[in-house]
């Protein structure tokens, strides 16, 4: 059974903090099967949820009430979403999957009474009611298995990249089938759609690109270089940067939105730094990446370090490291 607790140390430190930039950090442990919860003013660890196995993306409603993460397994796969109540006395909830298995993506529709849900065990995006906590439809998504997931910001649409296939595919939510599927570039897996443009840009790792791709057609407008494994893309809230973690050169690339250029490569290992062993050997990993909407920071979790690095966007350098549990990865901002 999932247990359910919060520190008391939060209730305290939010009466604490201050309400113009009033934020803190969810960081999704994979290996450790918790979410913990940090002060974004200096890394202290306010609270923690124990979720199931292999905990591996986060997404947060609109009202900051709640959170969902998707318990993907490890040795055994996973089955179920925990549901993270962030308010009052917090605790948690689970929502069984049944047979879809592995869940990895997630995205919450407008109005959050919904969520979208991809399963590499079943190759379906899962329309999930979070209310009744139930899944209300299981769409197909073909060959190949279904990663990450962005939505159009209508919510009529979704995004979905398969790394085995390289390719991005469009999801049509109201007639619940998959309309088409391009190749994108080898690896394709992290995927997001620009809060101004609609288009949909895809973090290919193999191919050591990015492509941005037109919402209707999925066809590529652009390909940007992002070598040495680019495994996530993310935007800052203005839109104006995308960030993508490179896991392999452990690093960050600041893209401008509307050059499509680099302008800025971060490094995120730190010289000297002892790491573990990862999926891409000893090494830093960054993985998961959010800019935060109120302060010109961005966090990037180092999968290898069991650590936040903080970057200040104003300069685009580290300036801090925050300790996490084993194996960071997903990362969301409550406000």
């Amino acid at each position: 059974m999932i247990r359910s607790f919060v520190l008391p140390l939060y209730v305290a430190a939010m009466l604490a903090a201050g309400p113009a930039l009033s934020t803190d950090l969810l960081v999704g442990n994979k290996s450790a099967d918790t979410v913990w919860r940090l002060s974004t003013k200096d890394g202290t660890r306010l609270g923690e949820f124990a979720t199931g196995q292999g905990p591996h993306e986060i997404v947060i409603s609109r009202d900051h009430r709640f959170a969902l993460v998707s318990n993907y397994g490890a040795a055994t796969p996973g089955h179920s979403i925990t549901v993270l109540q962030l308010g009052g006395k917090g605790g948690t909830r689970t929502i069984d999957l049944g047979d879809n298995g592995k869940p990895h993506g997630m995205r919450l529709l407008p109005g959050d009474a919904r969520a979208v849900v991809t399963t590499e065990g079943s190759r379906k995006l899962l329309l999930v009611d979070i209310a009744a906590g139930r899944v209300e439809h299981a769409i197909d998504l073909g060959e190949g298995r279904g990663h990450m997931v962005a939505l159009a910001a209508d919510g009529k649409t979704a995004f979905v990249t398969k790394i085995d296939a390289g390719t991005v595919g469009r999801v049509d939510l109201a007639s619940r089938t998959k309309t088409h599927e391009v190749a994108a570039g080898a690896g394709a897996e992290g995927v997001a759609v620009h809060p101004g443009s609609g288009r949909v840009w895809v973090s290919n790792r193999e191919a050591g690109t990015v492509t941005v791709h037109d919402p209707d057609t999925l066809a590529i407008e652009h390909t940007v270089s992002s070598p040495g494994f680019p495994i996530r893309v993310v935007f800052t809230a203005d839109g104006r940067h995308a960030l993508v973690t490179n896991a392999r050169a452990a690093t960050l690339s600041v893209i401008d939105t509307a050059t499509k250029q680099v302008t800025h490569t971060v490094a995120l290992s730190s010289p000297g730094a002892e790491y573990r062993e990862t999926m891409l050997g000893r090494a830093a990993l960054p993985i998961g990446v959010i800019a935060d909407p109120k302060r010109p920071r961005v966090y990037a979790a180092i999968s290898g370090g069991d650590e936040i690095a903080v970057i200040d966007a104003t300069q685009w350098k580290v300036i801090d490291h925050w300790k996490t549990g084993r194996e960071p990865d997903a990362l969301g901002v409550v406000e």
